[in-house]
């Protein structure tokens, strides 16, 4: 249920269902404990709380005493009241569309499907909510800052056969982006290797202990103060783009990660932080708390106070990982790393694991990173517009054990939701899809 306000695209709070079955690591411990050392974005007495309102189910029996030991193939259900953070509300235009394909134009700030504290303000439910597209396969990911060319296959035989082209790197991905400073004139070629610094903030940076990745880069012109550039990423790492340009000194002018105050008087160029990783996450939290600018990040101070990492759902790189999902219907695509969603459904204690091997830390009540599956939301009835369709703010209910319904945050301005990177052109074989040039890259643009 969506609404515009202040160029914004806005979501009615609503309710919903996480729902998981028992982890090995539950089993033989207390769901207090549980709760107390995996759950850790709300405290004990919320919990309490939420038992007591019958918002915690085992086994689908409401629990009474939090102290019950848990067991193997126990399903635990746990309702809560979802506020989803705004994101711009310029319109995503599809671009191509044939009965193997759909193909979009992705506004800046629009995560590609449901991830962290984002679902119905995400590509793959807006297709689904406004344009009737539904079960599309993801073939590939963009930040979710990171606008332009985003391609979804209809069925899982146009998938997998994309999906080997992106293996045998038979794809061309074109991105144009605005920097600091004058770019050099002659092409420049990025080969430095890229480690992932956090998940959970979503921070990367080059370090030789990082995976292997090369960009080649091309400066377009110059305007006296910034200049625009052509990228041509020959891999496809998480913030490749963006960790490169910033190691080259010329970060994207209003990156809100890689050209921050945070990462010492050279904002990373040539890889000098002076920093540990501790510290470059605390000062780069710290900074966007000083701004009110949490929610650019797309996390909330619940994220930060849940403790472990879990992926950065949407602000990845390309992803060839396929994922289904249904937003008629309420059902949300798995968690990004799971590659086959029918097996598993049949394996619900399949614990999921990060790309460095390690088990992803429990989410906490705000974010689906890790549940194997996801119960269709039920809104508020106060708030109308129950089929999904836009219209103008109504009055919303107020959930008594809601903490983000006694917070006052603000609002984040439509241009603070732009970033200056969009993939520009998208072309494998038998296939090529382009978008406009977007309007800061225009030579005559000015700030």
């Amino acid at each position: 249920s969506y609404y515009f306000e202040g160029g914004l695209r806005k979501v009615r709070p609503y309710y919903f269902d996480f729902r998981t079955y028992c982890k090995g690591r539950w089993v033989g411990r207390s769901l207090l404990h549980v709760f107390g050392t995996e759950f850790r974005a709300q405290p004990l007495d919320f919990y309490r709380a939420a038992a007591r309102a019958g918002r915690l189910r085992l086994n689908e029996e409401p629990v009474r005493d939090l102290h019950v030991v848990l067991k193997n193939n126990d399903f635990l259900r746990n309702t809560v009241h979802r506020h989803e953070p705004p994101v711009t509300a310029q319109p995503l235009r599809i671009l191509a569309e044939d009965e193997e394909v759909v193909v979009v134009d992705k506004p800046s700030s629009l995560p590609v499907h449901p991830c962290g504290r984002f679902r119905h303000n995400t590509v793959i439910f807006i297709l689904g909510k406004e344009h009737g597209l539904t079960e599309l396969h993801t073939l590939h990911r963009l930040d979710r800052m990171t606008s332009g060319v985003l391609m979804f296959a209809k069925t899982a035989a146009v998938s997998k056969r994309i999906d080997e082209q992106v293996r045998e790197r038979q794809l061309e991905k074109e991105y144009v982006c605005r920097v600091v400073g004058e770019f050099p004139e002659h092409e420049v070629v990025c080969e430095e290797p890229i480690l992932v610094v956090s998940y959970k903030v979503g921070v990367c940076r080059v370090d030789p202990k990082g995976k292997p990745c090369k960009t080649i880069f091309q400066r377009l012109s110059y305007n006296g103060k910034t200049s625009v550039v052509k990228c041509l990423p020959r891999t496809g790492r998480t913030h490749q783009i963006r960790v490169h340009l910033q190691y080259l000194g010329h970060p994207i002018v209003n990156d809100p990660i890689y050209n921050m105050e945070a990462w010492g008087p050279d904002r990373g160029k040539g890889g000098k932080i002076g920093k540990t990783d501790e510290e470059l996450l605390k000062a780069l939290v710290e900074e966007h708390r000083s701004k009110q600018s949490l929610e650019i990040l797309g996390i909330s101070e619940e994220d930060l106070n849940s403790g472990g990492e879990s992926k950065d759902c949407g602000d990845s790189g390309d992803c060839t990982k396929s994922a289904e999902a249904d937003p008629v219907n309420g059902n949300s695509c798995p968690a990004e790393d799971v590659k086959d969603p029918e097996r598993d459904a049949k394996d619900p204690q399949k614990d999921e694991k990060d790309p460095e091997g390690n088990d992803i830390a429990a989410c906490p009540p705000n974010s689906d990173t890790n549940l194997e599956t996801l119960e269709k939301d039920k809104e508020l009835g106060s708030c109308g517009n129950q089929d999904g369709q836009t219209g103008q703010k109504g009055g919303e209910e107020k959930d008594p054990l809601c903490v983000e319904c006694r917070m006052s945050r603000r609002d984040p301005s439509p241009k603070e939701l732009v970033m200056f990177l969009h993939a520009l052109r998208y072309k494998g074989a038998g296939f090529e899809y382009c978008s406009s040039m977007p309007e800061w890259a225009m030579d005559d643009w000015e700030e």
